[in-house]
């Protein structure tokens, strides 16, 4: 069997997919046609690691507790998992490699996006050939685009990735797939108290969300890291839920909640990781701390039609 993963073309005038081997386990990404598609979504679950920064203040403990987390979520159930950005910490490249190393002990796919402190030029270097790309599992294709830069917070979207975008998306419309659409830095406007970091207007947002509103019966979420505020999200673009993700590191209480600011934030801040769960209608987001008991659960609806 085969995996595929299809990626933002080179140039604007072709199309370019890539092929990778196949994981020869249970979590096999399937593509099926529409016709094989059941009204019902089968069951799924997948795994949220985000903000690992390895390397940072160049001490080792970053990639120690990312070990202890690789080693929880390699016990953890779940197809695949997403690393959502910041890999390394202030674009530390030789840390690539520490990354990797525990990486390895991860026996499912693991599917990366860059964040502001990781190199575009080092996530091709390191972890695939192209950096914006697609892969389909069962009822689902999970899109990962790069909205990040190394010398802002801000996100961006280039029109190139937004006209990749809209073509992805329409084409899983014409395949009966569900989509989750993944980026570093949040769409979704916010100010203080949160970090307000996002992608403004005039970089992309307007035209973003107006691509999303086409196909928004069909998306799950939009699925972020960046703020290490634990688990945020905002639910005022209905049906499309835009989730913010624990860090693994490190996370902030700023008091989200108590200041009455938009959306939730479950008041749990240690470092973690998310498990994901689809079924019979439901989004469970279980947020795991990594080496200890407690977490946080959201728990959001998801059409089935």
């Amino acid at each position: 069997m085969f995996f595929w993963l299809s990626s933002l073309p080179m140039d604007t005038n072709r199309r370019q997919f890539t092929r990778d081997l196949a994981f020869t386990s249970a979590a096999v990404a399937v593509l099926r046609p529409a016709s094989l598609q059941s009204a019902s979504l089968a069951p799924l679950s997948f795994v949220i690691i985000t903000d690992t920064h390895i390397g940072k203040n160049d001490s080792a403990a970053p990639e120690r507790l990312w070990a202890k987390t690789a080693a929880e979520v390699q016990a953890a159930p779940g197809a695949f998992v997403l690393h959502l950005g910041d890999i390394v910490d202030g674009q530390r490249e030789p840390q690539y490699a520490r990354y990797l190393e525990v990486r390895k002990t991860i026996t499912r796919p693991v599917y990366e996006i860059p964040g502001n402190h990781d190199k575009p030029e080092d996530l091709k270097k390191y972890i695939r050939k192209e950096v914006d790309v697609f892969f389909d599992h069962d009822w689902l294709r999970v899109v990962l685009m790069n909205n990040s830069r190394t010398d802002s917070h801000e996100g961006f979207f280039s029109d190139e990735q937004l006209a990749w975008l809209a073509r992805t998306c329409q084409e899983a419309a014409s395949k009966n797939l569900r989509l989750l659409i993944c980026t570093h830095v949040p769409v979704h406007t916010n100010a203080h108290p949160d970090r307000g970091w996002y992608v403004k207007s005039a970089n992309g947002q307007t035209v973003f969300y107006e691509t999303m509103k086409k196909h928004d019966s069909r998306i799950i979420g939009l699925f972020h890291g960046h703020f290490h505020n634990g688990l945020r999200g905002w639910d005022d673009h209905k049906p499309v839920h835009e989730i913010l993700f624990p860090s693994a590191l490190y996370n902030q209480d700023r008091k989200l909640e108590e200041q009455k600011a938009p959306g939730y934030n479950p008041k749990e801040f240690r470092p973690g990781y998310t498990l994901v769960t689809i079924v019979n209608g439901t989004m469970t987001l279980q947020y795991r701390v990594t080496g200890e008991e407690g977490g946080a659960e959201k728990s959001l609806p998801v059409s089935q039609a």
